[in-house]
């Protein structure tokens, strides 16, 4: 059931967050339901390939979008030792194709917001990995189940733990979706976009499979967010999705994209709050408190 949710809630999800932004500043906005609709548009039209690139350029859409949905499977239906593991080394793949997309595509513009994705996102991996992995470590068991919950503890240091935690990845659905304040999915100024940069000769199909992906990518986060705090109830998981949601359109209300110097510092704040994590759990498997 959560997967089939997980499969449709995408759109809903970014449709609220621009619906919540327009509500914000006085403005009645599009509905809620518009992603929706353009998916189905950009499903309908057809495709200009550039002559310069070659095949790789056409089948990287529908590999990430594959590998995403591969993700979702892992997070919500098939449960394995490591299956964390397989879960970031497979959106990674994703990852991998959308970059060398943007790079066959030989335009500059397009080559320099690949090289701003690798460097920006390449800090999520370590610490998504620090953080599964030491409540993997925590539980004994290392898989998603395992720390599905922890918020449910009566430790205070583990409710700590599952505190920091879902602040990190917080962290993680801004940098991975190019949210504000590491990035403005409505910006149209090449030099300052990052993730809209790359998908610029994209069109079609191609196109609606990208946004659909990366609406999903930003919806796994959120899914593993409520997993952590309220696994048993499926209702309770939605409205904690809903929440992020909100709390994302406020941050993007409310504050500006940061320079593209400083994002680095942002990206390192989330390093240290997984670090934080992992000392956190070393604390209690040494110390006994668990």
């Amino acid at each position: 059931m959560m997967f089939l949710i997980v499969l449709i809630l995408p759109f809903f999800f970014i449709g609220l967050i621009n619906k919540m932004k327009a509500i914000y500043v006085g403005k009645q906005g599009a509905s809620i339901f518009q992603p929706y609709y353009d998916f189905f548009k950009l499903i309908k039209k057809g495709e200009v390939i550039s002559d310069t690139s070659s095949f790789v350029f056409q089948i990287a859409p529908s590999i990430n979008l594959a590998c995403t949905i591969i993700a979702a499977v892992l997070l919500t239906l098939f449960h394995f030792e490591g299956d964390f593991i397989l879960f970031s080394y497979v959106l990674a793949l994703g990852k991998f194709f959308s970059v060398i997309a943007a790079m066959d595509t030989g335009s500059s513009f397009e080559g320099m917001g690949a090289s701003r994705e690798v460097s920006y996102t390449s800090f999520v991996e370590p610490a998504f990995f620090i953080i599964i992995g030491s409540l993997a470590a925590l539980s004994g068991h290392y898989s998603f189940l395992s720390i599905f919950g922890l918020l449910q503890s009566k430790n205070e240091i583990v409710m700590l733990i599952a505190i920091l935690a879902v602040f990190a990845i917080f962290m993680m659905i801004l940098i991975e979706g190019s949210r504000v304040p590491i990035d403005d999915p409505k910006t149209h100024l090449e030099l300052t976009m990052i993730h809209e940069v790359m998908v610029l000769d994209n069109s079609g199909v191609d196109l609606a499979f990208i946004h659909y992906a990366s609406a999903l990518k930003m919806l796994l986060f959120s899914a593993l967010i409520a997993a952590i705090i309220c696994p048993q109830y499926l209702w309770a998981s939605l409205l904690v999705i809903l929440f992020i949601a909100f709390l994302i359109a406020t941050i993007e209300s409310i504050g500006a994209r940061i320079r593209l110097t400083h994002i680095i510092e942002y990206t390192f704040t989330m390093i240290a709050v997984a670090l934080i994590v992992m000392a956190l759990v070393l604390l209690i498997m040494h110390g006994g408190r668990f």
